[in-house]
């Protein structure tokens, strides 16, 4: 996938995007940390800015935390993290 400039969404949202699917279908896992700044500026050749703006999208929707000192990683799953109590049946 690519960042198009002529297109109406803002290359910020593009890259969210790009980044969500990736992170939704698995390519990026749980756990795993995100192509920092630098790799993604010269994958899809955009500002360091417009990737910032990206990368603050994805952690206010709750799927990347930042690790200080390591950089940015998916986040488990909320389901992960708080499991539902067990049903009667299971008890």
């Amino acid at each position: 996938m690519s960042i198009d400039r002529e297109a109406v969404k803002a290359p910020y949202l593009q890259l969210a995007d790009i980044l969500r699917e990736r992170i939704t279908s698995g390519q990026i896992p749980p756990g795993r940390r995100v192509p920092s700044q630098m790799e993604l500026e010269q994958e899809f050749e955009i500002s360091r800015n417009t990737i910032k703006k990206a990368l603050d999208v994805l952690k206010r929707e709750g799927l990347l935390e930042t690790a200080p000192g390591r950089g940015l990683f998916v986040r488990a799953s909320q389901d992960a993290e708080n499991p539902p109590p067990p049903t009667p049946d299971e008890g």
